[in-house]
């Protein structure tokens, strides 16, 4: 006997969340997590590495490391995927975020820049690194407000719903 016996039950359920729930659950695990990976593609293929994140809603700010590979990535290609989840401590715990769209390098001290630093949270990482935190960090900021998101929750299958979800901006506006 299973302690969550709905996870056995094949075919899985394929019921959509209403679209105000399903905005609420995306929103919640950006908010609850502050890890993930950034996923861009340039001339030399693919490259995904962990990055800090903080998010407003579902619009995510990055900081990405001045003068990276992905900086140049994103600058010849903007199309880019950031995934996100919480840790797995079995199936019935797997929750995450895959978000897909386009890449804006906020350039530093415009107006778009300086709100984006009133959401990341900089000054935590400049302590670790034994920096001020009189002065942001003067790079670029990446804000993602993404065109769709594929959420997958399995403790979605307990109550009937598909564990995998699809949230579009454009079917949101």
């Amino acid at each position: 006997m299973s302690a969550h016996p709905w996870l056995h039950v094949t075919p899985w359920p394929k019921k959509r969340l209403p679209d105000d729930e399903l905005w609420s659950r995306i929103e919640r695990t950006l908010t609850l997590e502050n890890m993930g990976v950034l996923a861009t593609c340039g001339q030399g293929g693919p490259i995904a590495s962990p990055i800090e994140f903080y998010a407003e809603g579902l619009t995510v700010y990055m900081y990405p490391q001045p003068g990276s590979p992905k900086i140049k990535a994103m600058r010849e290609n903007p199309r880019i995927s950031f995934a996100v989840h919480a840790p797995m401590v079995g199936w019935a715990s797997i929750r995450g975020a895959q978000l897909f769209g386009r890449a804006e390098l906020l350039e530093p001290h415009g107006p778009d820049w300086k709100r984006g630093m009133t959401i990341y949270r900089w000054e935590a990482s400049a302590l670790q690194l034994g920096r001020t935190v009189d002065d942001p960090p003067q790079g670029h900021l990446l804000r993602l407000d993404p065109d769709k998101v594929v959420y997958t929750e399995h403790w979605l299958r307990r109550d009937g719903y598909a564990p995998r979800q699809i949230w579009h901006k454009a079917k949101a506006n």
